[in-house]
């Protein structure tokens, strides 16, 4: 076996991934977006709402917007390298996403009594204002503590599903009552609301695109019955840090994770397969379908 050849040297850019979570009469739903066709970076395929760190979304201590400080939210993140300012701004980051890609806002008015209106705080951001704008004219407060940090994915080197590198902490948060997510048809295209081992069934049909860490995600989440145990098992663990590295194995690409024993971290970092198979244009655990969930 040989090591496959670096194809990216660039710096990941920062992002953030927030996976919005409801209970449904069959069980725990996820909800995916599937990215536009032309998109630029993973086209066509089914994603939680996310994106790239903007300059907007780092904001001042004590900002009213804010319903934490910078330095809780660093705790809360626990990655000893990243400042608290960076921190903060991932959570903006995954808030602000939430509302541009789906239309669900997780925020509070300021003042007693205010209504919250999911819609028109998206009408305002697709009308050119900035997210903190809307926010101050809205007197909305952001609930940073409705997010809980789930883990960290570095895109390869060698990526394999995208010609860009992310440095992505996702989160898991229950998605707010009474508001209905909806894709913004220019960067998502549908909205799905799924069952994390239906998805997994279906992109092993061929009826969805994932990419690899939406396929190790959603099993991890398919251990979990309700939103209240991915909550509680969120908050007992340390978020765990995930660089995948990649290598051929005859002619077929493999990607392995932390714990496997081709990785130079021997550290398990998640339940499931330690490796995917590139095959027939779908990524596979070495041991077929089922070792998603052992």
């Amino acid at each position: 076996m040989q090591a496959a050849a670096p194809t990216s040297q660039e710096t990941p850019r920062d992002s953030a991934s927030i996976m919005l979570l409801q209970d449904a009469p069959a069980g725990m739903q996820v909800l995916l977006l599937r990215r536009h066709a032309k998109a630029s970076n993973m086209a066509g395929v089914y994603v939680f709402p996310g994106g790239k760190l903007d300059p907007e979304d780092q904001w001042d201590d004590g900002a009213p917007q804010l319903d934490q400080t910078r330095q809780t939210l660093a705790s809360a993140l626990a990655e000893p390298g990243t400042p608290p300012e960076r921190a903060a701004a991932l959570y903006v980051a995954a808030l602000r996403e939430a509302v541009e890609e789906c239309g669900l806002l997780l925020a509070e008015p300021t003042a007693g009594g205010q209504p919250l209106d999911a819609a028109a705080a998206r009408a305002r951001l697709r009308g050119g204002e900035t997210f903190t704008s809307m926010l101050q004219s809205l007197a909305l407060r952001l609930q940073t503590r409705a997010l809980v940090p789930w883990s960290r994915w570095i895109t390869p080197v060698a990526p394999s599903m995208a010609s860009r590198r992310f440095d992505t902490r996702f989160f898991v948060a229950r998605a707010p009552q009474g508001q209905v997510a909806r894709h913004d048809n220019q960067e998502t295209v549908d909205t799905l609301w799924v069952a994390p081992r239906t998805a997994l069934e279906q992109y092993r049909d061929g009826a969805i695109d994932l990419a690899p860490p939406q396929i190790m995600t959603l099993a991890h989440l398919a251990r979990h019955a309700s939103v209240a145990q991915v909550l509680e098992a969120a908050l007992r663990q340390r978020p765990p840090t995930i660089l995948p590295q990649a290598f051929d194995d005859h002619g077929s690409r493999v990607i392995c994770y932390p714990g496997d024993e081709r990785h130079a971290v021997r550290e398990r970092a998640m339940p499931g397969p330690t490796r995917l198979l590139y095959r027939e244009h779908r990524f596979y655990p070495e041991r077929g379908f089922d070792a998603l969930f052992e």
